[in-house]
């Protein structure tokens, strides 16, 4: 069972957003060792998401009123003047200057350099730190422009990080125990392409694969499918230590709203991707991204959407209402109303829970690989589905346990 405790004093981190952020938080921690700080590492894929952290700053001051507040994150790289202006901020840090030691031991009010000039990538994570599974961030950044999205002008271009410290960096999650390590970043499916070998995500894959053999799972995040390249196909149908549970970023089904959204890939494409992946590994699991009520969106565009989670046998679904963001093209096209968003939003999460369960019912009376979280009560398998243990195992384990059945929360198993 990996040991990510520490000794020395550690400012309280508050996260928003997604699985990057949460990563990042934790090399933040360990970087900042002032007891004294509240750091709130915030989120803008949404202007709720901003919303909610400036709500979370006011309760925050209201219930430690001796600490002081340093803002991070996308939100504050976007607008650092609304957080300075906050009277319950000390300081506003940007994503660059979040990440170094430096500035963790000056104090300067706000520290938000320009984003779109960064060039190197993340500092290397150490580990990082989920229940049992490691993180490991090989770029970060996004070269695209889809026209909903505000995080390129929070995250800057798209930075890869070097195969070799790649390695060396899994190689040492490995050692310290954690037997999965999870491949993250802004837009890892572009990996490479600033590198001057250009090599892509599947030679990546590959070569991790080859240079730490004592790596039992390896699994990655969400994937543009317009740019899943041949190898990683390749090293998908030939190497069973990644995981056969891939998460797409598709957005929509309908060929004018992904043009609209600046999508690089088609109707067309979504199915073809899906049925090269299942020729390579015919027990993949697949997950995707659907927005629902994008701007002139129609109710024929979103059947197309709708019948996309049928026709690609999508097991995971996650949805978003729509919702505008200040700065981006999407937000000053014609609008779908609130009540239209809603509702269509409530048919595709009743058509991605029919998949979950569709996927959880075919997985009865089998036996699944799981790895053991924290408690020892529970864990995720080879898809990444929860499975729920009728007996406890030691926890960082990976145990074998039969499928018995399944309820709204995942999979029911015992271990054989």
């Amino acid at each position: 069972m990996p040991d990510d405790s520490r000794s020395f004093p550690r400012a309280d981190v508050v996260t928003f957003g997604c699985r990057l952020n949460a990563q990042e938080s934790a090399l933040i921690a360990g970087l900042a060792t002032d007891g004294d700080l509240i750091i709130v590492n915030t989120c803008a894929v949404t202007g709720e998401a901003e919303r909610q952290a400036r709500q979370a700053i006011r309760r925050l001051k209201r219930e430690q009123p001796h600490k002081r507040i340093v803002v991070t994150g996308c939100a504050a790289q976007l607008h650092p003047e609304r957080f300075a202006a906050m009277p319950e901020v000390a300081r506003v840090v940007g994503n660059t200057e979040k990440l170094r030691a430096e500035t963790w031991r000056e104090d300067d009010r706000v520290a938000v350099g320009d984003i779109m000039t960064a060039r190197a990538p993340s500092p290397a994570l150490d580990g990082l730190l989920d229940q049992t599974r490691a993180f490991v961030e090989i770029q970060t950044g996004c070269d695209h422009r889809c026209t909903f999205c505000i995080i390129p002008f929070a995250r800057g271009p798209s930075r890869s990080v070097p195969m070799a410290r790649l390695a060396a960096q899994v190689e040492t999650m490995v050692a310290h125990g954690y037997r999965e390590v999870v491949l993250t970043g802004v837009d890892i499916a572009s990996y490479g392409s600033d590198l001057p070998e250009q090599p892509r995500l599947g030679t990546l894959v590959k070569h991790l694969l080859a240079q730490v053999p004592a790596l039992e799972r390896l699994r990655l995040s969400s994937l543009d499918p317009a740019f899943v390249d041949d190898a990683l196909l390749d090293v998908l149908a030939t190497d069973p230590r990644l995981m056969p549970h891939l998460h797409l970023s598709l957005q929509a089904g309908d060929d004018m709203i992904l043009k609209r959204m600046k999508r690089r890939h088609s109707r067309a494409d979504a199915l073809a991707l899906a049925a090269r992946l299942r020729a390579a590994r015919p027990d993949v699991a697949l997950g995707a991204d659907l927005i629902a009520g994008f701007p002139t969106e129609s109710d024929a565009m979103f059947e197309k959407t709708l019948r996309l989670v049928d026709d690609m046998g999508l097991s995971f679904v996650h949805i978003f209402p729509f919702s505008p963001r200040d700065g981006t093209p999407a937000a000053r096209m014609p609008p779908v109303s609130r009540p239209v968003v809603r509702e269509r939003a409530r048919a595709l999460r009743e058509a991605a829970d029919a998949a979950r369960r569709h996927h959880f019912a075919r997985q009865h009376g089998r036996t699944a690989r799981v790895l053991v979280e924290r408690s020892g009560s529970n864990g995720y398998d080879e898809h990444f589905a929860r499975v729920r243990l009728i007996e406890a195992a030691a926890p960082g384990a990976i145990v074998s346990a039969f499928i018995e059945g399944s309820d709204s929360e995942g999979l029911i198993g015992r271990v054989a």
